[in-house]
């Protein structure tokens, strides 16, 4: 074979993803809000775009003139079609999933309505002011000396959102060239202004400004507080000596203790909240249910057809001709797109509802295992796509407000063999034996095996500890020391 420089000809096919392709896969991800903002941007660039009202969530595809180019295939088509795969699959890893829920109480990051699921989360911005707007507007007033004024005004910055100073006072200090005296005395301005506890450096500190605030800090008090620890563990024996307190006493002063605020920073705004606002309503009706999306979030846009017909009679040459039946084709398609977003999110959200139809009428408890591959074959689209679609996007039914990815979820082999069930439920089981076991008698992990497996539910013992951790449930040990705390207190 001789060695050389040559020239082949070959020929070969390749996939490319033409910027709308690209767009209207992103659009699919996006949530309403995010939308919304998408739209204004449009409305920026495009001449021929104008915001509008959607009469219904359907809109019928405006005819197309003579002159205008063929309608393209719409994102879901595309993807159909196998255009969409070079885009990787976004596919849930439903370990992550509960690592990512399950943080506090179980139905806190999927559910973010009042049910009795979980616990409800304000769905509006949070408005009120932050701490350091709160500590500002007081300590102006608590002081005429500009340079301790400064001071305190630096050290409020210097506080964390739970209202602690995490910067050695040392430091500080050296930073603004102050003696080391001065530095305390704009520290000793802050911790007497409104929360109590602010400005604390530690725990113990904090609690003993809120017992000094309420003239309870006596020797007895005092002790207590600088052996939180002992508390911790629960050695009230011990304690007790060292108080040198009778029982009535001692119970006393941990309600009391009790009674504190350990972060009284939280008692403010930090950082503002993005609003959590349905996408989609699910409400009971005569025969199953009605699935709609939040008319008060929809995107609206129009071709604004008398403009283009205006610029259209001023263009005389061909690369104004070009530019305006590009921003025309770029307008029909950003609205073709979004009116198929809509009916893909609709698709999938009833799908989902239809899946797990035994949530939205009885709990938790018949939360069913759901992977995307499932919904993904009933709804005719690729299984990317079902993905895309349940990111950013909120469910509100009756029990609550939901992210749509809240009913995706690993399922466990119940005892029968017969099936499995969501590993909700199994997590809403443990805590509800968690939550009524006496509290002399604290359920260990091998009880909890044998209580689930009685209710259908067969899991390993590993598998149950690891769930318990995940919804914030102790050990049986750490149980047994709270509920021994509480009866005392």
């Amino acid at each position: 074979m001789a060695l050389g420089p040559r020239l082949d000809l070959r020929q070969s096919q390749s996939l490319t993803m033409t910027p709308q392709l690209q767009q209207a896969i992103k659009l699919l991800a996006l949530s309403n809000l995010e939308i919304e903002a998408f739209i204004g941007e449009a409305l920026e660039t495009n001449p021929l775009l104008e915001a509008g009202e959607l009469a219904h969530v359907q809109p019928a595809a405006a005819a197309a003139s003579p002159d205008e180019p063929p309608p393209d295939p719409t994102a879901d088509e595309l993807i159909l079609r196998g255009h969409g795969e070079a885009d990787a699959p976004l596919d849930i890893d439903p370990g992550a999933l509960d690592r990512d829920r399950d943080t506090g109480d179980w139905a806190a990051a999927g559910g973010t309505g009042g049910s009795e699921e979980g616990p409800a989360i304000d769905e509006r911005g949070d408005d009120e002011p932050t701490l350091a707007e709160h500590l500002e507007a007081q300590v102006g007033a608590a002081t005429a000396d500009p340079e301790l004024l400064f001071v305190a005004r630096h050290l409020i910055g210097l506080l964390d959102e739970a209202g602690y100073l995490t910067s050695s006072l040392r430091d500080v200090a050296t930073d603004l060239a102050l003696p080391l005296a001065r530095a305390e005395e704009a520290l000793a301005l802050v911790q007497s202004l409104d929360p109590t506890g602010v400005g604390a450096r530690t725990l113990s500190e904090c609690l003993a400004l809120q017992a000094k605030e309420l003239d309870r800090y006596d020797p007895c008090m005092a002790r207590l507080i600088d052996n939180l620890d002992l508390v911790a563990r629960g050695e009230f024996a011990r304690l007790k000596r060292m108080c040198n307190v009778d029982d009535e006493d001692f119970a006393d002063m941990l309600n009391e203790l009790r009674g504190y605020d350990p972060k009284p920073g939280l008692r403010f705004g930090g950082t503002a909240r993005e609003p959590v606002v349905p996408d989609i309503l699910v409400n009971p009706a005569a025969n199953g249910w009605d699935i709609s999306l939040n008319q008060a979030t929809l995107p609206r846009l129009i071709v604004n057809r008398s403009y283009y017909v205006e610029l259209r009679g001023g263009c005389t040459d061909r690369q104004s001709k070009s530019w305006l039946n590009e921003k025309l084709a770029d307008a029909k398609w950003l609205i073709k797109a979004l009116d198929q977003r809509q009916r893909t999110i609709l698709k999938v959200a009833a799908e989902i509802v239809k899946q797990q139809e035994g949530f939205f009428r009885r709990g938790v408890a018949h939360l069913k295992p759901l992977t995307l591959r499932t919904v993904a074959e009933a709804v005719s689209v690729h299984e990317s796509t079902v993905s895309r679609v349940t990111s950013n996007k909120y469910l509100h039914c009756p029990r609550g407000t939901f992210e749509l990815k809240y009913f995706f979820s690993s399922g466990v082999a119940s005892a029968d063999g017969e099936g499995s069930v969501s590993a909700e439920a199994v997590k809403a089981q443990i805590r509800a034996l968690c939550d009524a076991e006496d509290p002399n008698d604290i359920l260990s992990d091998d009880k909890l095996v044998d209580l689930l497996r009685e209710k259908g539910f067969d899991l390993a013992r590993r598998t149950v500890a690891k769930y318990r951790e995940a919804i914030g449930i102790g050990s049986s040990v750490q149980r047994r020391r709270q509920k021994k705390l509480a009866r005392v207190a």
